[in-house]
């Protein structure tokens, strides 16, 4: 079996007031964006994601296992958020969970 690699992503919105004036098609490219993701969570591929309530402006955040960096970039690439928001991606050393 291959060595897992772990990284944290944080989308960025692209604006800090975004979670509470998206438009209508912001919207829609975020609900997007959520069902997307979600059978890379139900397959184990994405260890946790979700949106972080932060005071200065709300942003998402995922922790992603995978074997190849070729595979976090199609993953990446194909999401519907992707362009509307940006992501920062940066390797993680160690991922441990709690069983």
């Amino acid at each position: 079996m291959a060595d897992i690699k772990h990284f944290f992503l944080k989308l960025i919105p692209p604006r800090a007031s975004f979670t509470v004036d998206m438009t209508t098609e912001e919207r829609q490219v975020m609900q997007q964006h959520v069902a997307y993701w979600k059978p890379y969570v139900n397959d184990g591929t994405v260890i946790v994601l979700g949106p972080v309530i932060d005071p200065k402006g709300g942003y998402g955040i995922a922790v992603v296992g995978v074997s190849e960096n070729s595979i976090l970039d199609k993953l990446v690439a194909n999401d519907p958020a992707n362009g509307l928001c940006n992501y920062e991606i940066h390797p993680m050393l160690a991922v441990t969970k709690q069983g």
